[in-house]
């Protein structure tokens, strides 16, 4: 009898595992609120369950005998996972080691608590709290929900008269409905993403690569990363040991890692978000082209019960980028325009919408059209294009 593993989710970004676990043979049931996640016709299962309540997927876990649970490419769903895990007794992380690392609140005090390098923040409930803090932390800040992901929700605070509408805009994507106010750091170079993958406490793997952003839709979204990362590797091993630390402290012993981090003005390692799952974005995938490692494998296998698979991978080679298609005006969907210019670093495109559907300008992963994969010849290019992709890549949008 086959192995049986529940995906905590069925959009876009978390097909991978579940194409990945079908193809080895394994039972692969997948659980989203949406009816209509892209999921749900690729699982042999479908059941229309909330990632985040604890009580009805891990009843649905013992209903199935599952022998594993994933929560890829999402931090509301990782407690969850960690929960039913823990409750069957299957591989998986500590509880309150996960719930350290995706609530935001949580974390910062954990990260100050621990002398990591970290923005001063405080929790708000309400409008009224969150003009108190802005005027204890000062602007420019960041309000974001405490308990969210994928850059929703986030706004940089420039004026304290705009504190309320902030708060409003934070706690729509909020389950607890809280918001996190925080001082605003100023960082050296890009923004650092990646993943990572942990072994018996230890970080095996970690692959970092530039984040990139389009001031003109939302400056927070992340729309790209790009391979490898273009920094000294003895600041590379300082980011390194800062995880190991962060991993050493919250007991996380295993599975997947998505990091955004920040570099100070002096060097200082800002830990900005560790989440205990496996990035969005077709990070995984890319990371695949550029190292060989295999960290869909890896989370699928290590669920299990069993050995990941080689995580010591070959010497990363060449320049590799994701993109997410996406617009920065509402309406209905006619079409996508790639300019000459970029075809040729193409590996693959998706548009995950048809004509005439509604499209949403972007202001978080959800807003999200398509994606593309890139490769190319050197870190010049590489640079210079992900920077320049609203002039490659249009999105054709009927008012």
């Amino acid at each position: 009898m086959s192995e049986t593993i529940l995906m905590l989710g069925g959009s876009f970004f978390q097909l991978p595992p579940i194409r990945y676990a079908k193809a080895k043979g394994y039972h692969v049931i997948v659980c989203d609120a949406n009816p209509d996640a892209p999921g749900r016709a690729l699982g042999h299962e479908f059941h229309s369950v909330s990632t985040t309540d604890f009580d009805a997927v891990l009843a649905l876990a013992k209903a199935k005998g599952v022998d594993g649970i994933i929560a890829f490419a999402s931090d509301p769903a990782a407690p969850t996972a960690a929960f039913v895990a823990g409750r069957l007794g299957l591989a998986g992380n500590p509880l309150e080691s996960v719930r350290i690392l995706t609530n935001k609140d949580r974390y910062r005090s954990f990260l100050r608590e621990h002398g990591f390098q970290t923005p001063p923040a405080l929790r708000v409930s309400s409008a009224a709290e969150v003009g108190a803090a802005v005027s204890r932390i000062g602007t420019p800040c960041v309000v974001k929900p405490v308990d969210s992901s994928g850059s929703r929700g986030v706004t940089v605070l420039g004026q304290p008269e705009d504190a309320a509408a902030a708060f409003a805009k934070a706690i729509g994507f909020s389950r607890r409905k809280e918001a996190l106010v925080e001082g605003f750091v100023k960082r050296k170079g890009y923004q650092i993403a990646g993943d990572g993958f942990v072994v018996d406490g230890k970080l095996a793997f970690r692959c970092f690569g530039q984040e990139h952003f389009d001031p003109a839709a939302n400056p927070l979204v992340p729309v790209g990363e790009s391979f490898p990362l273009l920094m000294p590797s003895d600041k590379q091993e300082l980011i390194h040991r800062e995880i190991q630390r962060l991993l050493d402290l919250t007991g996380i012993c295993t599975g997947a890692l998505n990091f955004d981090i920040f570099m100070g003005a002096g060097d200082e390692v800002y830990l900005m978000e560790v989440g205990p799952r496996n990035g969005g974005n077709r990070i995984a995938e890319i990371t695949l082209m550029h190292t060989g490692v295999d960290m869909i494998r890896a989370t699928v296998e290590t669920a299990l019960g069993h050995e990941p698979g080689d995580l010591g991978g070959g010497t990363p080679e060449g320049f590799f980028s994701t993109y997410m298609i996406h617009s920065n005006e509402e309406g209905k969907y006619k079409g996508l325009r790639i300019d000459d210019r970029i075809r040729g670093n193409l590996i693959e495109y998706t548009e995950n919408i048809a004509p005439g559907g509604t499209v949403k300008r972007f202001d978080g992963s959800n807003c999200t059209l398509g994606t593309m994969l890139l490769r190319f010849t050197d870190a010049g290019e590489m640079l210079d294009r992900m920077g320049r992709m609203g002039e490659f890549v249009k999105v054709d949008v009927e008012s």
